[in-house]
């Protein structure tokens, strides 16, 4: 049986980088009698595929993990044993069952969703209402968002428009953010802050990569008719 994880990071947890994540939640699996299925072979491992990998630094409210297993309690009281073994920075929110011939999350990941704000300490240049001017006139009415994508080889242009689905600048709980959705996986994949790095160069602004804390919301894959639709919604609760 296919299982699919949702978890939540944040706080000092953000700090831990992926490898070690995949570890930790080997080892909480075990500690949590989940019925796990091993790789057969010399060195056996236990089957698991993450969805996106998280950057460093960024907290999240959807990361996801599949793994297989050979039987399985309900969902609420699999996510009890696993919230058991869970520190401060990590919780497991979702435990669904996925149809046999589901593809793993990694390959299906098609977009994430963010919200961007500024650290304590920092100015924010613009308020909510500027900024969404300024989102409007440069990409928003553009019919294109042509920016230099350096690597470490070379350098390029690129129109990054047709890989942000959405963005806008918000205020919640009366602090200002910037909420985007783009483009993520092995094919187009494109980092928020990139896009928020990009509109700070079209208003000649200086951008400080140290002043934006990221916070991943959700990650999506694409339905059968092409709608993007959260990784979670595409399991079923176990009763």
């Amino acid at each position: 049986m296919k299982i699919r994880i949702k978890f939540k990071k944040w706080g000092c947890m953000k700090f831990i980088g992926h490898l070690d994540m995949m570890r930790f939640f080997q080892k909480a699996i075990r500690r949590a009698n989940i019925d796990i299925k091993y790789s057969e072979g010399y060195s056996a491992h236990q089957i698991m595929s993450f969805a996106a990998p998280l950057g460093v630094g960024i907290t999240s409210d959807g990361e996801y993990f599949d793994i297989e297993v050979l039987s399985t309690e309900s969902s609420q009281k699999s996510l009890d044993a696993l919230n058991a073994q869970m520190v401060d920075g990590v919780e497991v929110t979702g435990y669904v069952a996925l149809p046999e011939k589901a593809k793993t999350a990694m390959s299906i990941v098609a977009a994430a969703d963010y919200y961007l704000s500024y650290k304590d300490g920092y100015v924010n240049p613009h308020t909510t209402g500027e900024w969404n001017d300024i989102i409007k006139t440069n990409l928003l009415d553009k019919s294109d968002f042509i920016v230099t994508k350096k690597t470490k080889k070379s350098e390029r242009e690129v129109d990054i428009k047709p890989l942000v689905y959405a963005i806008k600048a918000v205020e919640l709980d009366g602090k200002q953010y910037f909420y985007l959705k783009v483009s993520t996986g092995s094919i187009d994949n494109i980092k928020p802050e990139f896009v928020l790095e990009s509109l700070y160069g079209k208003c000649n602004i200086e951008y400080d990569p140290l002043a934006i804390q990221i916070h991943r919301n959700d990650v999506f894959a694409r339905d059968e008719s092409g709608e993007l639709i959260s990784l979670l919604e595409m399991g079923e609760i176990i009763s």
